[in-house]
Formats: structure tokens, sequence, C-alpha cells
């Protein structure tokens, strides 16, 4: 029967051609427009790495200034001095950890023809491509071993291989990244997490990098820094080593904490260094670290910004507004059909057959009006992009989940605003409308 129905509701869409496309359209730019906000609120809200985001942690150090708060709601530092991560991970108290800052390198080309140009970069610590899943197209990230003697190695993202090698498979090539030549351990297959959780400091939804460096080579090299630096106290010095020593805040760790126990220990041991560092002079504030897992991270970080978190409802009203005119134009034109819907009693038809038939109809409405939704939430989305540019680069990507979510949606919406007008063309009296004819 439901493909009778879907006939019937195409004649009928066709006889009334102009009603059925005003219809169309209002449902197509109610979900054009609210689905162009939801959007942007799932990717910004999205879980980024579902198989580990509750055994990652980012991990908090209160080391401020002893007489005002980093926040005024007074939770700790979101990054950590050059001193504690390295305490940290000379600690190793965690199953995995790894100290990171974002950097920048000069790459050389080998090909003379080619210009040198800059390439953004993170440094990091073995742990760091075990913890968060980086899939490899080839080779591996470093070992431990290439941690602790200042290796100059590096893992090339699949872009960056791309176009030094062409695609090739380039372990054990060499590349120069500044002044100094790296070998080449690895190669990352596509990976683009969304928010890029792992350093949401400057930009939660910046690109992945383009080469990643051990960790250990930002001091023996002075790699230059990228992101935010935080101090609370001038540098007691002059020069790099000076800085490395200072409370100024500029690195981010995260730990991988398997289970409730882990993550107990682990925060008794910071309790315990920052104890032992108090001693010491440091540490002035009250004890209050911090470990969040990935999607609390998100949380604390106000990752999803408040604008579009305000302009959600906005759009929702705004589908409703269109979904009201739909309504109206469904109760005209089932109204409209009252001497054909009387006759079809009077022959024998049911209530029931009626309603199916009619909001079948709604529902076809629904589905052309969520594939032109769908073209309209694209072209809104492009909009989005063009007047922010590169700052929403990878918020404004249409996922087969928001494609079936808003055809789902069209036709749901479509459906319910045609309950009212269906209803109302079944209860019509079919004698009153026959003695009228």
């Amino acid at each position: 029967m439901l493909g009778y129905y879907v006939r019937l509701a195409a004649i009928s869409i066709r006889e009334n051609a102009v009603m059925s496309l005003l219809m169309i359209t209002a449902v197509a730019v109610g979900i054009g427009t609210c689905m162009t906000i939801v959007t942007v609120n799932y990717i910004m809200a999205k879980d980024p790495i579902p198989q580990k985001s509750e055994v990652l942690y980012a991990v908090q150090l209160d080391s401020w200034n002893p007489n005002d708060a980093f926040r005024d709601d007074g939770s700790p530092p979101d990054q950590l001095t050059y001193t504690d991560a390295l305490a940290l991970m000379d600690a190793r108290s965690a199953f995995r950890q790894t100290a990171m800052v974002g950097t920048s390198l000069i790459v050389q080309p080998d090909d003379p023809d080619s210009k040198p140009f800059q390439a953004s970069g993170r440094a990091a610590y073995a742990d760091f491509f075990a913890m968060f899943d980086t899939p490899f197209l080839f080779g591996s990230g470093w070992d431990a071993d290439a941690d602790r003697r200042l290796e100059q190695v590096v893992v090339l993202s699949r872009e960056m291989n791309d176009r030094l090698f062409g695609g090739e498979n380039s372990v054990g090539e060499n590349i120069t990244l500044g002044s100094y030549d790296y070998r080449v351990v690895g190669v990352l297959d596509t990976w683009q997490p969304m928010p890029k959780f792992y350093d949401v400091t400057t930009g939660p939804f910046d690109k992945t990098e383009d080469v990643f460096v051990p960790f250990s080579l930002v001091a023996s090299l002075q790699l230059p820094r990228n992101g935010n630096t935080n101090c609370w106290k001038p540098v007691d010095g002059d020069g790099y080593e000076a800085f490395l020593a200072s409370e100024c805040i500029w690195i981010q760790f995260w730990a991988e904490l398997r289970n409730d126990a882990e993550k107990r220990e682990y925060l008794a041991f910071l309790d315990n260094y920052v104890n032992d560092q108090k001693s010491l002079g440091r540490f002035a504030r009250p004890l209050n670290n911090r470990v969040n897992d990935v999607n609390e991270w998100m949380d604390v970080m106000r990752v999803v910004d408040s604008n579009a978190t305000m302009m959600l409802p906005v759009s929702i009203m705004f589908l409703t507004v269109c979904l009201l005119n739909t309504i109206g134009l469904l109760l005209a034109k089932f109204l409209g059909k009252a001497p054909e819907i009387a006759l079809r009693r009077a022959l024998g038809a049911s209530k029931r057959a009626l309603f199916v038939q009619y909001l079948v109809e709604s529902g076809c409405i629904g589905v052309a009006g969520g594939v032109v939704g769908v073209v309209l939430t694209w072209l809104g989305l492009r909009g989005i992009e063009a007047l922010f540019g590169d700052l929403v680069e990878n918020l404004v990507q249409l996922d087969l989940v928001m494609v079936t979510a808003a055809v789902v949606l069209a036709i749901v919406s479509s459906m319910a605003a045609g309950l009212y007008p269906t209803w109302r063309a079944c209860n019509i009296e079919p004698a009153a409308q026959l003695k009228s004819q």
C-alpha cells in the first residue's frame, strides 16, 4: 500500500505544483538554516577520539601567581612550565605520557629550484603516536631511545610527504628543517581530529601539523614556539636557558590512564610532586591539581563557541516558523480536497486509509524539502567559510551523518506539520459535502 500512497502523493503534488513548491521551499529554507548551525555545533562538540577519550587526560598544575588565580573560576593554568613538564616525564607515573608544544620549522627542499617554506610542527615524546592512535601510511613514530639520545628524527604528515617526496615511501630519507638534517622515520596517513583536542590553546579547529619531532630537541636546538606563552612574573635572567627555568607556562601535557585506579594513583603522584615543590618555594597557591579526560577538557576550554550555541535555539525557532507556514499551506490544500475526500468516504474509504495517504504526502514533501535543504545547508556552510576564511575551514564540512540528519529532520518535521491538516481533512462530514455539490 505504501507504493500506492506514494503514487497518489506524486499525482497530488503535480496537480498543485505551485502550492507544493511553496511547501517544499518553506521546509527547505527551515532545514537549510537550522542544519547549517547544527552542523557547526556538531563538529565543535563531537568526540574527536571516541575509542580513547575516556582514558586520555589533560594535566593541570596550579603553578600560577599566589595572589591572583589563573581564571576567575579558580581553575589552574591550562599549560605547564618546562620544569614541571620534564619532571612529570622523568617520573613516568602514567601508562603513557607526553609533553608537547607547537613549533614551526623552515623546510629546505633538495630541489635547488624550489624555495624554502615554513611548516607547522609539533615537538612531542614517543608516546604521542600510540596515545592518540595516529594512523601511519609508512613507517612509525620514533621510540623512547630517540627521545633520550636527542636523535634528529621526524614524522611527516601525508600532505608534507606528498609535497616533498611525491607520495612515495620516504622512511629513511633525510630532510633539512631549519639548519639541521632530520631522518624520516614515519609518514602519517590522513589524520585530522576535530576538534584538535590535544592542543586547543590557539585554535581547536586548526589543521594538524606538517612535521613531528622529539620534544627533547626543543632545548638542545632552541626550537621556536607556536602557541600561547603566559608568565605571572618576569623571567629571572637572559637567554633561552633562563626562559626554560622560568615560571612561564607554554607546554601541553597529556597522560593515558587506563582505569580509575590509575587515575587516583596519578592524582596522588601529582599532589606529592607539588608538595615537594612547595618545600622549594614554588606552587604558593593551594593544592589544585586536575586531570580531565578529552570531553571534559573540551568543556573546560570552552571549545564550543558561545555565539554558535546561542544561534542554535534561534535556528530551531526559524525552522518552527517555516513549519507553521507549511501547516497553513497543507491545511488549505487538504481542505480544498473536501469533495474528493467526501466521495471516497461515501465509497467506503476509512478514515485510517485517508489519514495514512495524506500523511505519506506530507512525508514526500518532507523528502523533497530535505534534499533541497541539504543543498541550502551546503551553501550556508560555504557562506560561513567565505566570511571567516581559514578560521572555520574544518568547521564547515558536511558529512554523511549531517546529510542523513537533515533529510530525516525534514521528513519528521513535515509529517508532524501534516498531522493537524490531515486530521481535519479526515474528519470532513461526507453527507454535508455531497449535498453541497
